[in-house]
């Protein structure tokens, strides 16, 4: 059956309904689990300390054998960093579009994955790199074999003749991500490389991937080409997921004619900011994805929040990929210091904020990590190193948010915010969820100010309570409270 397009309708934009109840883990493969099936390797012992240059040999087989632990954490789709066959660890020097990585078991590895994570209610997202390629990419290694007779001269930026890919002392000839001379330019104004790369999206859906995250989609500085791959990759799929990597302001993108959504590093910042005000690692930070992040009290996160909340259509609001850190940034427990109570507070409220949470693998057990390639380790598989508080935590949290359709679809409303406690609401069709969170070392009692009167339960802790206006809500010290109404 053909799916039937109409235009996109720009102010009113349309995003996959399944997001939008969604609990994302993000995934960077080499470091995630090995399966044992690709012998033969020179790799890392897994969980030495992260290299540049090094494999860990964590592949797709072995993501397989731990869905069951993605799937014990409430995750209903994940997120996976490149898995296209590349000469790196990080898999964003792509060789080949059309081949996942022999070292992650190849085509037959992700048709497994997807089949058994499909079996499972589960979504896979693909991380897509269309920017730049590689200098083992085909059509490079041609102009670097072929020079200025190359059939693929022009599908690159070459500047000058002869072309230094590997020679560091001397200019690379070409335009690169960011003057790295791995990772060569496409020319996206070329015809053949739009529809090469269009082709591309095309196939892994047709494969059958849920989505794709588009790496530095704001360098193909050309709505028309990604109107077009929106086009093409809702054709195969209408509920096909595509969030792009944009660090800043996004509406340009965000019109309902390009993507779906962004990695919402506009929600990453300012819970560093409030939940980590009084143990902020600024070094860390500031060699960090995220840069310098300075402390603030309650009233301004909670403004800052609702600016947030409000930045967008509140459809691509509810689409949104909201993350606390990823492969790009220090992982947030080590971004706070260690303060394990940082961390517990933030994804409290990440997963009862507007838009789709997604976990970065390990951080559901504590896992560490400063700047790349230490935000990249190993998963521990060992559940003696785990931190089972925030484990146990996360499952309550993502199992609350399943079975709570305000807090998956409520309006985002502040009640009361000050010094370093904030209370919320989240509202949806007549029923709501209530938020209060503590970051202070000692209890605090919150006016329930505006709240609906009845019996909720609190999810974290199991106590019910009778709310009525004018009444007060204890929450200990650096703790939180999760109410969902049962009457």
């Amino acid at each position: 059956m053909t799916a039937v397009l109409t235009a996109p309708d720009t102010a009113h934009p349309t995003t996959p309904e399944w997001v939008k109840d969604a609990v994302f883990y993000q995934i960077f493969p080499d470091r995630f689990a090995r399966s044992g099936r690709m012998n033969g390797m020179n790799l890392q012992a897994w969980g030495d300390k992260p290299e540049f240059n090094r494999y860990m040999g964590g592949d797709l087989w072995g993501v397989i054998e731990k869905l069951d632990h993605i799937q014990s954490l409430g995750v209903n789709a994940i997120y996976f960093c490149p898995v296209f066959q590349s000469a790196s660890n990080h898999r964003y020097h792509t060789h080949d579009y059309f081949q996942v990585d022999p070292m992650l078991g190849g085509n037959a590895a992700l048709r497994a994955l997807i089949d058994e994570a499909h079996g499972r209610g589960m979504r896979v997202v693909l991380d897509g790199v269309f920017n730049h390629s590689s200098r083992g990419f085909f059509q490079f290694n041609d102009l670097l074999e072929q020079g200025q007779d190359s059939a693929y001269r022009d599908w690159f930026h070459p500047e000058g003749w002869p072309l230094h890919a590997y020679n560091d002392e001397k200019p690379a000839g070409y335009a690169a991500w960011w003057g790295n001379r791995a990772l060569p330019k496409f020319n996206t104004n070329h015809p053949a490389v739009r529809d090469f790369l269009w082709e591309v999206a095309e196939y892994w859906t047709q494969f059958g991937i849920d989505g794709w995250r588009l790496d530095v989609p704001n360098e193909i500085d050309d709505d028309s080409f990604w109107q077009e791959f929106r086009r093409r990759v809702k054709a195969v799929n209408p509920e096909a997921y595509i969030v792009g990597e944009i660090w800043g302001d996004a509406h340009r993108w965000l019109r309902g004619d390009q993507f779906d959504a962004v990695m919402n590093y506009h929600f990453t910042r300012p819970c560093l900011a409030f939940f980590g005000a009084r143990t902020l690692d600024h070094p860390m930070n500031e060699r960090s994805g995220t840069g310098r992040v300075d402390p603030v009290d309650a009233p301004a996160f909670a403004a800052r929040m609702t600016e947030v909340a409000r930045m967008y259509h509140p459809e691509i609001v509810s689409a949104q990929l909201n993350l606390l850190d990823s492969h790009d940034t220090a992982r947030f427990i080590t971004a706070v210091g260690g303060d394990a109570t940082a961390f517990r507070l933030a994804t409290i409220f990440q997963m009862t904020y507007p838009g789709a949470p997604c976990i970065y693998y390990g951080d559901e057990i504590g896992l560490h990590g400063g700047p790349d390639p230490d935000c990249r380790r190993a998963f521990p598989w060992n559940d003696s190193e785990w931190d089972t508080d925030t484990l146990e935590l996360t499952r309550r949290l993502t199992a609350a948010r399943h079975t709570s359709r305000p807090l998956q679809r409520g309006d985002f409303e502040v009640l009361h915010a000050e010094g370093e406690s904030l209370l919320y609401a989240r509202c949806h069709e007549g029923r709501c969820a209530y938020v209060a969170l503590n970051c202070a070392h000692e209890s605090v009692r919150l006016p329930l100010t505006g709240v609906e009167a009845g019996t909720y339960r609190d999810v974290l802790s199991g106590q019910t309570y009778e709310l009525a206006e004018g009444a007060e809500l204890e929450v200990g010290a650096r703790g939180g409270v999760v109410l969902i109404r049962e009457s």
